[in-house]
């Protein structure tokens, strides 16, 4: 997608990469461009030295990112693992996960302005619902900006906070797909009307997917009790 668009980025960051052969990065750091990853998996950390040991524009962060620096706790789901104080994430609401000491660990949580130079310009999140505490404390102002902010019937809990950040920063929305909003700082490169069209039929899709699967588990909940 930034290639159509000529947009050449000299810094990329990912919060949340979890598996380093899917890191939506994977094409910069082959070309050398400098990244920054923020994983807070300890053994997806690993996984990651090892699988760009020979990338040296690579600088990784074994952290969370959250509202503070200090100690947080997790609840390990696999790509899905989240901070347990979120109120929503895709794991609680598509999955009905359910917390127990058996599947819970500690990591260190920074603020992203601990890690964050200024210099940012194409910025991947993807953290389970504690997306919008990079959005928060971000120093840089990427001109390309991808979210997770819904998922079936999970919407990021602070999808208010970031579209308002988003508005207030002049950056629009360029596109979605089924779990991401990629935003663009307005003025970076024209959205073009087939690109609009597209996003209006996403949006469409997004809320038709909705609703089906809000009846279906009506439905499912009235047959259970009919039962």
């Amino acid at each position: 997608m930034c290639k159509t668009k000529n947009f050449c980025p000299k810094h990329v960051a990912e919060v949340g990469v979890y598996l380093p052969e899917t890191s939506n990065l994977l094409d910069f750091i082959q070309q050398n461009i400098r990244a920054t990853l923020v994983e807070a998996d300890p053994e997806m950390v690993e996984r990651i030295r090892a699988y760009f040991r020979n990338q040296h524009a690579i600088t990784i962060f074994p952290v969370a990112i959250f509202d503070y620096h200090g100690i947080v706790e997790f609840a390990n789901a696999g790509a899905s693992s989240f901070i347990t104080t979120l109120e929503a994430t895709p794991a609680l609401v598509n999955d009905n996960y359910q917390i127990s000491e058996n599947n819970k660990f500690t990591v260190e949580a920074k603020r992203f302005d601990e890690i964050d130079d200024g210099t940012i310009d194409l910025l991947s999140i993807d953290i389970e619902g504690a997306e919008w505490y990079v959005i928060k404390h971000m120093k840089s102002r990427p001109s390309v900006i991808s979210i997770e902010t819904h998922g079936k019937l999970y919407t990021n809990p602070f999808l208010k906070d970031i579209l308002m950040w988003m508005q207030d920063n002049n950056y629009q929305l360029w596109y979605k797909n089924t779990s991401d909003s990629v935003f663009i700082k307005k003025g970076v490169f024209e959205i073009s009307f087939l690109e609009k069209t597209i996003l209006f039929l996403a949006n469409l899709n997004h809320s038709i997917r909705r609703i089906k699967t809000k009846s279906i588990l009506k439905l499912k909940q009235v047959l259970k009790w009919l039962k």
